[in-house]
């Protein structure tokens, strides 16, 4: 393996950057490439066990592998991402750097570690993208909201929960997010594209930090390491562009590239390219976009009690035998309740919520129903409703219901149904403190804007 080199001519009436034919770095450039050469070595390969524990994790299909996989970064404090991280990784590589400069590195060839740098970063910022890209692609990062969150107060929401919920009502928005995101990811796996793909990522990438900066995301840590990876990238031909699109002068061509003697190389650098885009484009495509067809994967698949989803008004409310009128600040009265298509049902009360603070993106390990604590989206980052998945036992009429938000793991109600008609349901039994409960449920046909809109077109009239 070896490299040949391409020097411009000067041009006969200008000065332009040339590069001496021996390919000779200066010291300070040598000094602040072995920095950066280590600084990002350790940033981009799996070098702790949480990539090892990802790596043998199958559980939840090919998708959420493959994206767990791609949302990798080193982490030395705890299971969350900060910026503490990096800078431990900036110690090491400084420590690393200055063990490297006492060497005798007279035959380091550092166009060649250049080059190989930009490989490595190449392929893991085009694994990032494209994962991510896949999940909006086929709209499964931000889902249509739930009966449930449709019926919650704007104020009663997190700014990430406002944030996921505005971008779950445009599902052909986020696709073209995803698009843009997977042209950018594509366009990395070429060496005479990588470029292209780093300008179209730059602003992309900087738009997801700054969002998940403005929302209280997790996501602005790896977000803002994808965008080091890309400014390492663009850098390769940052001066070239400026020198030639904006004082228009003459720039240098590419002084090296990868010339492969051996055909075992060739072979290899080629099985090696087609397995990436095998795995990480063909078949993690064609998974997300199965799991998209079968479902959102952030609501549970079992279904709920048949024709009972909608929304409820409370109209009749009695604990321990004793009557509540309405009042809307009262902590222990229902004001209405959701039953959802799949197994929740959602209870407005004046009860405090202890919020489930989720704000990094995750896909469940499998597609679990029941009290899955890793099915949290409905009611991450919500208040003013408390959440329940139920069993149904159809010959005794009877709801098994238990809190989902893990900070209520032990309360459980069982409450008998029945069905009066006109939408009434009529719920009785107990309580999570063993009361007798009794509740008169009056569906509301209520219409929805999404709804609406959907079934009118860009150009029909809405009527609610």
């Amino acid at each position: 393996m070896s490299y040949s080199e391409t020097i411009s001519a000067p041009s006969p009436t200008s000065q332009p950057f040339t590069v001496p034919a021996d390919g000779h770095w200066t010291a300070v450039e040598k000094t602040i490439f072995r920095f950066v050469f280590l600084y990002f070595l350790i940033q981009a390969l799996p070098l702790d066990a949480q990539f090892f524990v990802n790596l043998v994790d199958f559980n939840g299909g090919y998708t959420r592998y493959l994206f767990n996989l791609s949302h990798y970064a080193p982490r030395f404090f705890g299971p969350e991402d900060t910026f503490v991280n990096w800078g431990v990784v900036l110690v090491f590589a400084a420590i690393g750097s200055v063990v490297w400069s006492f060497r005798n590195d007279s035959k380091t060839d550092y166009d060649q570690l250049y080059y190989w740098l930009r490989v490595i970063l190449r392929y893991r910022l085009a694994l990032g993208v494209i994962a991510y890209g896949f999940i909006k692609l086929f709209p499964l990062q931000a889902p249509l909201p739930s009966i449930s969150n449709l019926n919650t107060a704007y104020g009663d929401h997190t700014a990430w929960k406002l944030f996921s919920l505005s971008l779950g009502i445009v599902p052909n928005y986020e696709s073209f997010l995803g698009a843009v995101e997977l042209a950018g990811g594509l366009l990395l796996l070429n060496r005479k594209t990588a470029t292209i793909g780093t300008l179209i990522l730059l602003p992309f990438l900087g738009n997801v930090f700054f969002s998940n900066l403005a929302y209280e995301g997790g996501e602005y840590v790896y977000s803002g390491l994808l965008i080091t990876f890309a400014l390492v990238l663009f850098a390769f031909d940052a001066i070239r562009l400026f020198r030639l699109l904006s004082l228009e002068l003459p720039a240098s061509p590419n002084r090296f590239h990868l010339v492969l003697n051996e055909q075992w190389q060739r072979y290899g650098r080629f099985a090696l390219k087609s397995a990436f885009i095998l795995f990480t484009v063909l078949l993690y495509g064609f998974t997300t976009y199965s799991t998209y067809r079968n479902g959102s994967v952030r609501f549970p698949k079992t279904p709920g009690l048949p024709g009972a989803a909608g929304l409820y008004n409370v109209s009749e409310f009695r604990v321990g035998g004793k009557t509540l009128p309405y009042a809307k600040n009262d902590p222990v009265r229902w004001q209405d309740v959701v039953f959802e298509t799949w197994n929740t049902i959602s209870i407005k009360s004046n009860r405090p919520v202890r919020i489930v603070n989720t704000v990094t993106e995750k896909l469940p390990a499998t597609d679990r129903t029941g009290g899955s604590t890793e099915e949290d989206y409905e009611f991450a980052g919500s208040q003013g409703r408390h959440y329940y998945r139920y069993t149904v036992d159809p010959a005794r009429n009877l709801l098994t219901l238990k809190n989902s938000n893990p900070n209520y793991a032990a309360e459980t109600l069982q409450l008998t149904y029945t069905k009066a008609g006109n939408g009434q349901i009529i719920l009785a039994g107990l309580d999570e403190k063993r009361d007798s409960v009794y509740a008169v449920l009056d569906k509301i046909n209520k219409k929805y804007l999404i709804d609406e809109a959907a079934k009118a077109g860009r150009r029909g009239s809405l009527k609610l």
